[in-house]
């Protein structure tokens, strides 16, 4: 059985009071059909002007009537013909009727399908609605629009209109503008119908949904919140990630008189034995391995399917929470939306009392899925009540994934508040940083939001679209500079620039910008041709060289131990680490454990100046982490270790470098005072 076409007919409003806008019109059908040429090439679109100067449409010649609306394409299969003739819309010079042109549009669809293929014929409006419409020849308006609603739900049309709100004619005008609202919501009440409002040409191009994907449900079944409470449910994606089509290898080969050539690409593959290059090895001969260190474990599909974890299907409830319990930062991947079954009353009334019941209690619901039987892994999300605003829609559930406890990254940062004083901002400093981040926002108070998520275009998708169509016509063309439309999204808002400039001036002055120099990096070649012994290559401390050191920095290898070559590098490389916790406790250790080392070595004190060094290092370790505890024991486990006849000098030594405790002044978790630091070594015992 042949799939059934999709019919579209565009309603564009040209009149005067269009002109302004009409470039972003032309440039929103311009990429719907595009996308129809990519995913729907069977489609078919028509397209109808009013407001034009002349009329030609099939009803007036019938019937008479129907003046300024014009049929600039009937209803054909998309083709790149469409596309042309969209980009240089007629101005027109009267007044749009935008209820004379809905007539017109289905008069279309009906004399084309009459009544087969309901349900996939469409009429897409894009007007402002600012001149008023004829009155009947019989009725009201009201009744009119009850009429041609009837039509519509028993020929399955449906009715998308885009309502721009910009540059309305004067307040005049704004009784007309009110009543043809009014009367293209009464089409939403009596068919299948969707307004969207718009108010700047930017919305515009995301307003119309220029490629349309049929929901499919991943889950039809009982939502179990007991063992003897369950409800039907069918469960859908909200949304989904938009990626780039999938681009297919094609073949020339075939002769152009060929009309049945597919010009597909097969890529076949042979697997051959590495004892016998030339024996080709046959699918029932071939297994699966897997290396595990140098050796290969083969591991046969049966004994994949003997392990795998299989669950069974179902949706169980684990318990409620609260709501603040469940941060936005939590969700992972898509969302879905739970709605009850259609057509079953105790199922909505069910969803409906536990979604209201949450939103009062301010409670969500955790759940359990399993979308198919013997699905491999188990998915453990949030519930969240929507309540519907609308009779004819009932109320649902959002559900979000929430992660396991591997899928977890923690990252551990110090807080700005147990820095020393003096790296803190002062007042002047925290002002200006706030109003600089005030002024980010994109929907400040008192005025519409910039860039909405529902009617902004994805502008990389976008972009590749228009020069994918360019190309088709054009092999050899170059990539196009990026459309004036498509700068609006991707770089700032002049206007938002403009106001914005005292509030970035402001902040500029109370913060210095320093560039950071870049290292040139150097290759191991160059580490290697120098030889490593060599005393003069060695720094000032007798660590590694410059370039060993510059190797060391780039070198993309975690450091997981301090070593002798270069510790203090090792040691910050290790503090900086967020990828476990654990990695500031080992630094910490680890150099204490290197500097007792360098001592315990020492014969005539050759390694003290490299101890101090090192000390210094974990003192300044220890207070951009708020460590100082470890760091004043340490210090005091050196002081009593150093009256020791032999480490005499070292303790002398130490004393100089005026290396003494972390003070409360350093770090908040310290608790040594300012005088007890300037005595130290004197004072004999930590405090608790």
């Amino acid at each position: 059985m042949a799939r059934s076409k999709e019919a579209l007919v565009l309603l564009l409003d040209v009149g005067p009071s269009m002109h302004s806008i009409l470039p972003e019109v032309e440039k929103l059908c311009s990429m719907l059909v595009q996308k129809k040429l990519i995913f729907s090439k069977n489609h078919e679109v028509g397209v109808v002007l009013f407001g034009t100067e002349e009329t030609n449409n099939e009803l007036e010649k019938e019937v008479g009537g129907y003046e300024h609306v014009f049929v600039l394409r009937d209803i054909k299969v998309v083709d790149g013909d469409t596309v042309e003739v969209l980009h240089n819309l007629p101005r027109g010079t009267s007044p749009g009727d935008f209820m004379d042109a809905i007539v017109v549009g289905m008069d279309m669809l009906i004399k084309k399908f009459g009544q087969t293929n309901k349900g996939k014929q469409c009429l897409s409006l894009v007007t402002n609605a600012q001149y008023p419409i004829k009155d009947p020849s019989e009725g009201t308006k009201v009744d009119q629009v009850d009429m041609i609603s009837s039509q519509m739900k028993a020929h399955g049309v449906k009715l998308d209109c885009i309502l721009i709100r910009e540059n309305p004619i004067g307040s005049a005008e704004q009784s007309v503008i009110n009543e043809n609202e009014l009367l293209l919501n009464q089409f939403s009440k009596k068919a299948i119908s969707k307004i969207v409002h718009v108010d700047s040409p930017l919305a515009l191009l995301g307003a119309l949904r220029t490629r349309s994907i049929s929901p499919v449900t991943v889950f039809r079944g009982d939502l179990e919140l007991g063992s003897t409470m369950k409800i039907k449910v069918w469960v859908y994606k909200k949304t989904s990630e938009e990626k780039f089509p999938t681009l297919k290898k094609y073949s020339d080969k075939a002769p152009p008189s060929d009309k049945f050539a597919t010009h597909e690409v097969k890529v076949d593959y042979e697997y051959k034995s590495v004892e016998d290059p030339d024996k080709v090895v046959p699918p029932e001969q071939r297994i699966k391995g897997y290396r595990y260190g140098p050796q290969v474990v083969p591991i046969s599909s049966a004994e994949w399917e003997a392990v795998q974890f299989k669950p069974d299907k179902g949706i169980k409830l684990l318990g409620f929470t609260d709501s603040c319990n469940i941060m936005r930062h939590y969700y992972m991947r898509d969302v879905y939306i739970f709605i009850p079954e259609p057509g079953n009353r105790k199922a909505i009334a069910a969803v409906s009392a536990i979604a209201r019941a949450m939103k009062e209690l301010n409670k969500v619901a955790i759940l359990r899925c399993v979308w198919r039987q013997g699905q491999g892994s188990v998915v453990v999300g949030v519930l969240t009540p929507n309540i519907s605003c609308t009779d004819n829609i009932p109320d649902s559930f959002y559900f979000n994934v929430l992660p396991f406890a591997e899928d977890v990254r923690e990252f551990q940062f110090p807080s700005f508040s147990k820095f020393p004083a003096a790296w803190l901002p002062n007042a002047l400093q925290q002002e200006a940083a706030d109003s600089f981040v005030r002024r980010l926002d994109l929907a400040p108070s008192g005025r519409e939001e910039m860039l909405k998520p529902d009617f902004t275009p994805n502008p990389v998708l976008e972009r590749f679209y228009h020069f994918l169509d360019l190309k088709s016509k054009q092999p050899d063309a170059d990539v196009p500079p990026l459309d004036r439309t498509l700068k609006r999204i991707t770089e700032p808002d002049s206007d938002l620039l403009s106001e914005s400039k005292p509030v970035i001036d402001n902040f500029h002055s109370y913060f210095e910008l320093k560039e950071n120099p870049k290292r040139k990096k150097l290759s191991r070649l160059a580490w290697k041709e120098k030889p490593s012994s060599s005393n003069n290559e060695n720094g000032a401390d007798g660590g590694a060289s410059d370039i060993q050191r510059n190797l060391i920095q780039d070198s993309s290898v975690k450091v997981e131990k301090i070593g002798d070559l270069n510790p203090i590098q090792d040691f910050e490389t290790m503090m900086a680490r967020r990828d476990n916790p654990k990695w500031v406790a080992e630094a910490i250790q680890g150099m204490r454990v290197y500097i007792n080392d360098l001592l315990e070595k020492s014969s005539k004190g050759e390694t003290y100046p490299e101890a101090i060094k090192c000390l210094a290092a974990l003192r300044k370790g220890c207070i951009l982490e708020q460590e100082p505890k470890e760091f004043n024991q340490f210090l005091f486990h050196l002081y009593h270790k150093c009256k020791s006849p032999h480490l005499l000098e070292f303790l002398k030594l130490l004393s100089s470098k005026n290396i003494t405790l972390i003070t409360k002044t350093e770090a908040a978790d310290s608790d040594v005072t300012e005088e007890e630091a300037k005595n130290f070594p004197l004072k004999s015992e930590p405090s608790s």
